[in-house]
């Protein structure tokens, strides 16, 4: 069999002919390829096929072989979308297209997200296959300007508020011809001598006629297509509808005689209003999906848009977009800052609450960080740009609140599912409802089928079944960030909800990260001060925080500590390095047993310190243990009462650090941890949130190094403080930005509160179909003589995709659970003793 299909990837991973073979064996091994090839130099895979092998079988085989496809993302404004039957439509036409590995619409955002394999994938394919499924789309630019989606947002508005206002207006007399005589006494009569009925019906036809044609077109130039192509959406439902009142009107008005006896009469009306109220309900539908998207509307305000930067000596103001790192920008006090960048003069004020949700105005001097968006409020200060572009702190944030709020939650599932087969289903019911009024109902049966015919077509709203969990991951994010927690990853708010454990990472994380040198006990025969000289030196090319605790406190007693000639790392341990000549290990009592080291009367001095929650670490020189030295790291401020407030949520919390049994037990203590796991060495953290899940539940782990970052990625959800490492940032699937870990507990809040929300909409979504349906068949009329007319069939579909976003809405007044701060005690913490003289012990 000849190929059908051919696709190139581009691969990672390979390095040599072996690699090469193993990928094209691995490529060639999948059924239904007839050639592959795969390129060194190009580092890509060119592979022609037919079925059964696709591009998905592909993929999976080269990356089963270590070579994984490299993938890239592509964004898609799409128009049109009214329903999740749409969205269906739009995500099946995108995943059919060759090289794309999965396609995520958001309706609320009128947006799809597309990953595809580099190499393979076609946005103007993307672009021609949304526009073959009914739906105008365009692939979004890099360059796209902040507001474009604001200014689309407002575009719609305002074009459904105009098609609303003209469908009104010609459907207002159609109402009052037809049903004014209902309400005015001697009205009917009146019109008859003036016009006569014939003339009456005559004009609510060409008013009818005008509503469908003019503000409604839409329902019948993308409904009445697809329902012709047996993929019917909400316009086909809509449009069948109203053509049938529309249509049986006017075979009454042209051709009465083809109709039974007494079922004579026009519907025109309820057509002119089903088509204006539903118009009223997109225009309303439209306003309330703009305020779901005013979270990065905000973010992108916060965008300056000149700045003053030195050009041959002198400031001058620029535009945003011309800054390049290394230029020296000036900021005035009340001035926002442009770009990311370090103090290089000057000092002042600098106002991060829109970036880290924290109120306190932070102290800027020379050395110091600054933060595009953020605003300077006291001082002048001048700063070398550092980050521009869409590598600042604040693009970065805007990025990641987009990926979130186009994200699909695994609850969506369901919705989907029955998303797939309603439309059909509904007009299956429609077809069911008219067979049996015509055969049971009462006379006339021909105008009773009709009227509950057309109210089962309109009523039905897959719109708020679709609008159910975007919009309140929309509004959810978006406060989210305005708190300072940042959702890397949507699908992370319904996963933290069903986190059991929270588990932090110490040193950074609970403690601030930069320890102290509390005490030094040397052994017989040392002094203190020789001790302290010999260990600096041997740290003195070490980056660990536990390394610049030892050299601060030997700079503090006069000692500039002499370079090492020869240092090794031992991770986890400690080190070994050579000082004047002589040997010196520094590190904890396993590195000590592993040497062969016994600390002897110094063991109890180092188990006081740990009882006391200081870490303490043994110095030896040429085989001898000299001292004992305990570190202490103090303890966040608002670390308890971030604990508390995870354990009134009903959480378990844990500690995962490399600290001896007794130092993390004594600090598990201070915080009211109620799980440690200690002595862990920077490659088991994996291996302890693996044990935490087999005992306690899935688990949320925080952390801010580069050693959690594999922590991080294996936990449910990973939460990384943004003030960590751009490693465990990355891996992350959360990020608090202000570095408090009150944010932890913010998080948590808004994750249940959003999911509470998407329940509750769904519930909606669910109920008012499986109620109203029944209801608009005539289900009621044996009981109750209640027919539902398609008239409050239109308006009770309108209004519940308002509710959903009215409900989604609520969202953006939800308040923090805890404020963060560090202007406050917010538990007793960790007490740090003061570096003291100790005898020998």
């Amino acid at each position: 069999m000849s190929a059908d299909h051919e696709i190139t990837f581009r691969l990672s991973g390979l390095n040599c002919a072996a690699c090469v073979a193993r990928a094209e064996k691995a490529l060639q091994g999948v059924e239904g390829v007839d050639e592959a090839g795969v390129n060194l130099a190009t580092e890509s895979a060119r592979v022609q096929y037919h079925a059964p092998a696709s591009a998905g079988a592909l993929a999976e085989a080269v990356e089963k072989a270590g070579y994984p496809p490299r993938t890239e993302e592509v964004t898609l404004d799409i128009e049109g979308m009214h329903c999740a039957s749409c969205v269906g439509r739009v995500e099946q036409a995108l995943a059919a297209v060759p090289g794309v590995a999965e396609a995520h619409v958001n309706l609320a955002a009128e947006t799809a997200l597309v990953r595809g394999y580099a190499g393979a994938l076609d946005a103007a394919a993307l672009e021609v296959a949304v526009r073959e499924a009914g739906y105008p789309g365009r692939v979004r630019r890099d360059d796209a300007p902040a507001g474009a989606d604001d200014d689309k947002a407002a575009a719609a508005a305002a074009r459904a508020r105009r098609q609303a206002g003209i469908a009104a207006l010609l459907a207002a007399p159609v109402v009052v011809l037809e049903m004014g005589g209902h309400v005015l006494p001697g009205f009917a009569a009146w019109l008859h001598g003036l016009i006569g009925q014939q003339g009456s019906w005559t004009i609510q036809l060409v008013l009818t006629t005008l509503v469908m044609a003019g503000p409604g077109r839409a329902f019948y130039t993308r409904g009445v297509p697809l329902l012709l192509k047996g993929a019917p959406d909400m316009n086909a439902l809509v449009a069948l509808g109203t053509l049938a009142a529309w249509g049986y009107s006017t075979v009454a008005l042209v051709a009465p005689g083809l109709l039974p006896e007494g079922t004579r009469a026009v519907y025109y009306e309820a057509a002119a209003v089903i088509a204006t109220l539903i118009l009223v309900g997109r225009w309303l539908e439209a306003r309330a999906k703009g305020r779901t998207g005013a979270a990065i509307r905000k973010l992108a305000g916060m965008q300056a848009r000149t700045a003053r930067v030195e050009r041959d000596g002198t400031p001058r103001e620029v535009p945003v977009e011309e800054i390049v790192p290394g230029d020296i920008v000036h900021v005035r006090p009340g001035e926002r800052i442009a770009v990311d960048g370090v103090v290089t003069g000057g000092e002042s004020y600098v106002d991060e609450s829109m970036i880290t949700g924290e109120p306190v105005p932070v102290d800027k001097t020379e050395g110091t960080e600054v933060v595009g968006g953020t605003v300077n409020t006291t001082g002048a200060l001048a700063f070398r740009a550092t980050r521009v572009g869409r590598d600042t702190m604040l693009a970065r944030i805007i990025e990641m609140v987009e990926r979130a709020q186009g994200a699909k939650l695994p609850i969506q599932g369901l919705a989907d599912r029955v998303v797939a087969v309603f439309v059909p289903v509904v007009m299956a019911v429609a077809a069911l409802t008219v067979a049996v009024w015509l055969i049971f109902g009462p006379d006339p049966a021909l105008t009773h089928a009709l009227v509950a015919g057309v109210a089962v077509l309109i009523i039905a709203c897959p719109c708020a079944m679709g609008l159910a969990t975007p919009t309140s991951i929309m509004v959810g994010t978006g406060r989210a960030a305005e708190m300072g927690v940042l959702f890397r990853q949507g699908d992370a708010l319904q996963r933290l909800e069903e986190t059991r454990v929270v588990a932090f990472d110490k040193t950074g994380t609970l403690t601030e990260g930069r320890p102290e040198l509390s005490r030094v006990v040397p052994a017989q025969g040392w002094a203190q001060d020789e001790v302290l000289r010999l260990a600096a030196a041997a740290e003195a090319q070490s980056e660990h925080p536990i390394a610049q605790a030892i050299l601060r406190a030997a700079r503090a007693r006069g000692h500039e500590p002499a370079q090492p000639s020869a240092f090794d790392s031992v991770t986890g341990f400690g080190l070994r390095a050579t000082v004047e000549g002589r040997e010196v290990l520094v590190g904890a009592r396993r590195l000590m047993e592993r040497e062969g080291l016994v600390p002897g009367p110094l063991a109890e001095a180092a188990d006081r310190m740990a009882d006391k929650g200081q870490t303490p670490l043994f110095v030896a020189v040429d085989g001898q243990i000299a001292a004992a030295i305990g570190v202490a790291d103090p303890a966040k401020p608002g670390a308890r009462a971030a604990i508390d407030a995870l354990h009134a949520m009903g959480f378990e919390v844990a500690m995962i650090t490399g600290d001896a049994r007794a130092t993390a037990r004594a600090i598990a203590a201070e915080m009211g941890i109620d799980r440690v796991e200690a002595e862990v060495l920077p490659e088991g953290k994996v291996d302890a949130v693996k044990r935490l899940r087999e005992e306690a539940g899935a688990v949320a782990f925080v952390g801010d190094g580069i050693n959690d970052a594999p922590a991080l990625a294996e936990s449910e959800v990973g939460i990384a403080i943004g003030t960590g490492t751009d490693v465990a940032i990355e891996s992350a699937d959360v990020v608090l930005a202000s570095g408090e870990l009150s944010g932890v507990v913010n998080a948590v809040h808004l994750s249940r509160a959003v999911m509470r929300n998407i329940r509750q909409n769904l519930f909606w979504a669910f109920g008012y179909n499986a109620a109203l349906i029944p209801v608009a068949a005539g289900v009621l009329y044996p009981a109750f003589g209640v027919l539902l007319s398609p008239v409050l069939a239109a308006a009770a579909m309108s209004l519940s995709s308002v509710c959903v976003l009215t409900n989604a809405l609520r969202l953006r007044r939800l308040a923090p659970a805890l404020s963060g701060g560090r202007g406050g005690d917010a538990g007793p913490g960790v007490p740090v003793a003061s570096m003291q003289p100790a005898p020998a012990e």
